[in-house]
């Protein structure tokens, strides 16, 4: 009617999504595009997943595009990486990336390391995804980032979504790679809603791997973190901002390859520096982008030493007080960046 009229439409507005829909939407435009793309795990079909990450997708696509597998991550997992090897493309999931353990031998030797071995002769184009780092309530064994381990290990790409097109942009380009990808979600993110834009609507839409995102602009200090605490330091900001201080804060959305160049860009604007991650401290990403700003031309810029917040050099208790101690909270961003403007 208002075509009729002659009156301007106005473009779709954006939308609110889930991280978890996001994902499922990811996973069901790209085994729609490409043929060779298909789905297993533990409970990802007929139960249409143990996060309901895949849901509906069994029902669309059958038996041969989205497999269950038995309790045997050492075993799927070979299946897996063997049909990336003969230019499938696989999407692996872990119920929960504590249980990649039981097959790192497959994801690092098997699939990080085929490519150079081969001399470049055997691709292996395979995505490792599933929950990471910090749950509720489930303790040692279920809790544990592993962002700093397989970040570690050439031959294979890192990435940790926070918002839902990140989610959403990340996991799709991980699938079109031609290198094995590693996708860290946060169990915790997964019933998030975000605004979800137009442009990330569309089926073609991609995030580049390796490129990390500016969520708010600042002046005073950098707040880089990745996944759930992201989150976390725009809080962070908003309280501080109150106070007179304003925080640059960098979304990395992507481990290996890190986009550190857009975080010693922000420094030299705000010349301080505060990395967050709910990992332990040891070895960990924040260490690893401090040891890459000291290195580089950015260490002229900075004013104070960086400052790290991580998770507690502890494995996850299971009582809920210490659990919230174990894991980076706002105040602890918000007394870290006073630490480090010395206010």
């Amino acid at each position: 009617l208002q075509q009729r009229r002659g009156l301007r439409l106005s473009a779709p507005a954006a939308i609110q999504v889930t991280v978890r829909d996001a994902l499922n939407q990811a996973l069901d435009e790209e085994l729609e595009r490409d043929e060779r793309v298909f789905l297993l795990g533990e409970e990802v079909a007929q139960y249409d997943g143990a996060y309901k990450i895949s849901r509906g997708l069994w029902k669309k696509y059958g038996d041969k595009r989205v497999i269950d597998t038995p309790i045997s991550e050492m075993g799927f997992t070979g299946i897996a990486v063997g049909a990336a090897m003969v230019w499938l493309r696989p999407v692996c999931e872990f119920m929960t990336f504590n249980f990649s353990m039981q097959a790192i031998d497959q994801v690092i030797n098997s699939a990080a390391k085929t490519c150079y071995m081969s001399a470049g002769s055997i691709p292996v184009p395979i995505v490792f995804r599933g929950p990471n780092g910090a749950s509720a309530g489930v303790a040692a064994q279920h809790s544990q980032c592993f962002a700093a381990w397989y970040g570690h290990c050439p031959g294979l790409k890192v990435v940790s979504p926070w918002s839902s097109e990140d989610a959403k942009g990340l996991l799709k380009a991980s699938i079109r790679d031609d290198n094995p990808v590693v996708v860290l979600e946060s169990e915790l993110l997964y019933g998030v809603p975000f605004e979800m834009s137009e442009q990330a609507q569309s089926k073609e839409f991609v995030i580049p791997i390796g490129k990390a995102k500016i969520e708010k602009q600042g002046t005073h200090v950098t707040l880089v973190a990745h996944s759930r605490p992201v989150g976390h330091c725009l809080e962070a900001a908003a309280v501080l901002s109150k106070e007179g201080v304003e925080c640059e804060v960098i979304n990395l959305r992507t481990i290996r390859p890190m986009d550190i160049e857009t975080v010693e860009a922000s420094v030299a604007k705000t010349n301080h520096l505060v990395t967050v991650e709910g990992g332990w401290p040891q070895f960990g990403v924040g260490a690893e982008i401090c040891a890459r700003i000291m290195e580089g031309p950015a260490f002229n810029y900075l004013d104070a030493p960086a400052v790290r917040v991580t998770g507690a050099d502890v494995p996850m208790p299971y009582a809920k007080i210490l659990e919230d101690n174990s894991i980076p909270q706002v105040k602890d961003i918000v007394f870290a960046v006073k630490k480090t403007l010395n206010i």
